[in-house]
């Protein structure tokens, strides 16, 4: 008996000495995005300090696939590796943006399975010289880094940065964040699909104009997966059902990091979301599900038909905080597009949100495409931001909606600023019956009272409002 149970143990050591040690992993790179300019016949090399730097070893040539994107995985390892990618010789190898050396890109093993990169060009032929292009991006983009990690995808992505031209001449400032999806197509026409939305120039000339200025976040979509990221829902035709891992990796993973290291207005107040088509669809989602981290969403031409849950969460949800939703869409779109956003609209306003706070443009000629999203932005931000002195909205700052009045049991109080009120509750007797802080959009419990006629003095900024008050 012993002498079989040594023997089993011999075996079982030996089986598990013919296994991969399990401290030891595999990571898969995907090249989903090359320059426009990159040549037909080319092969594609990962150089590191795992093959001594061979810019153009056999065993480390990427593999096309169907869907144009190139993949290698590498054989199992552990700790941290260097690399970069080449065309077959260190001439050829990747670059910047703008054509230049880049620095070693590095992973460590553990941190996922899988790595999607961006190449942003070809040092050899990048420029005049060699049909790239010149970078349209202008000197306040700058690239935060390509391989930002979101734990809830277990990816990484590119992230793009916009700072306001007085960024650094200002250190005391603070400034408003826009998360943008579909990065590769807000900035620079060498990485845009079908062209740029032209952001940095927008906000570089509003700030020319006077404007307080406004950090832009761009998170560049997973090509492959921006179907599946975008949609927290499941298509049976197009997939979808990872919106929720995309959101909660802005919320929980990306946000905190650009509030740390960037002067960023952090409140609620302060940071907005935009995106387009299926961006679209993911803005309104998170937007309405993230209500405490979001007041401001700009939602493009968006792909509500991809799921009808869009509608159904904001009945669920409702409107919980003050928010504000631009909503752009263009008759030459989808036969319905014109129709779906007009319905998003009434939903929003049936389910509490004020008509101040919902704004729907619809453009006649405009065309499911980045140069009419390009030309939406600029009175998006606008509206949302209210920065702009001529803005038609700009009685809607001055006025407090009171419903229901009549009231019974609650009040809910509106106003288009983010800002509270100071408010007293006083009977016709001339006594206070309620006081204290109120936000825009929160209800009074007024079950204590009496029905009667009130008086309701609300001090609103540096105004102060009046307003009869019945109760029934």
């Amino acid at each position: 008996m012993k002498k079989a149970l040594l023997s089993l143990l011999f075996l079982l050591d030996l089986l598990l000495g013919c296994l991969p040690n399990a401290s030891q992993a595999q990571v898969t790179f995907i090249l989903n995005q090359l320059p426009t300019y990159t040549p037909a016949n080319s092969t594609l090399y990962i150089a590191g300090n795992f093959n001594n730097w061979n810019p153009g070893s056999a065993a480390y040539a990427l593999s096309q696939q169907p869907d144009s994107s190139w993949h290698i995985t590498l054989p199992p390892g552990s700790g941290s590796i260097s690399f970069k990618f080449t065309r077959g010789s260190w001439a050829s190898v990747e670059g910047s943006i703008s054509g230049n050396q880049i620095p070693n890109r590095s992973f460590t093993y553990g941190n996922g399975d899988t790595v999607y990169v961006s190449i942003l060009s070809w040092e050899d032929l990048h420029g005049g010289g060699g049909g790239g292009g010149q970078s349209t991006a202008n000197a306040q983009v700058q690239l935060l880094t390509d391989s930002f990690y979101l734990p809830h995808l277990y990816r990484y992505r590119r992230i793009w940065l916009y700072l306001p031209p007085d960024y650094q001449s200002q250190p005391q400032k603070r400034y408003p964040v826009i998360y943008m999806h579909d990065g590769q197509n807000l900035f620079d026409n060498l990485t845009a699909f079908a062209g740029e939305w032209e952001v940095d120039e927008s906000m570089s000339q509003l700030h020319a104009q006077g404007d307080h200025g406004a950090i832009i976040v761009g998170i560049d979509n997973g090509g492959s997966d921006r179907v599946f990221e975008y949609s927290p829902w499941l298509n049976p035709t197009y997939g979808g059902g990872q919106g929720d891992f995309y959101i909660n990796s802005i919320v929980y993973t990306l946000k905190p990091y650009i509030d740390q290291h960037y002067r960023t207005d952090t409140s609620r107040a302060g940071t907005a979301m935009i995106g387009s088509s299926m961006g679209g669809l993911i803005s309104q989602y998170g937007a309405m599900k993230y209500q405490n981290v979001f007041s401001k969403v700009g939602v493009f031409s968006p792909s509500f038909w991809f799921h009808s849950n869009i509608y159904a969460q904001v009945t669920d949800m409702g409107r919980q905080q003050p928010m504000r939703f631009y909503y752009y869409t263009g008759g030459q779109e989808s036969a319905n597009m014109v129709a779906q956003v007009t319905q998003m609209h009434y939903q929003m306003s049936q389910n509490g949100f004020a008509s101040h706070e919902l704004k729907l443009a619809i453009r006649n000629d405009g065309q499911h495409s980045e140069s009419y999203w390009a030309d939406a932005f600029k009175p998006a931000y606008l509206w949302l931001f209210r920065t702009s002195a001529a803005s038609t909205e700009a009685l809607a700052e001055e006025q407090v909606r009171l419903y229901p009045n009549p009231a019974r049991d609650w009040l809910r109080l509106e106003w288009a600023t983010d800002d509270s009120a100071t408010y007293q509750l006083i009977d016709m007797q001339g006594r206070l019956r309620l006081q204290g802080q109120i936000a825009a959009g929160e209800q009074l419990d007024l079950t204590s009272l009496a029905a009667g006629v009130y008086h309701l003095q609300l001090q609103l900024g540096r105004k102060l409002h009046h307003h009869k008050l019945v109760i029934q």
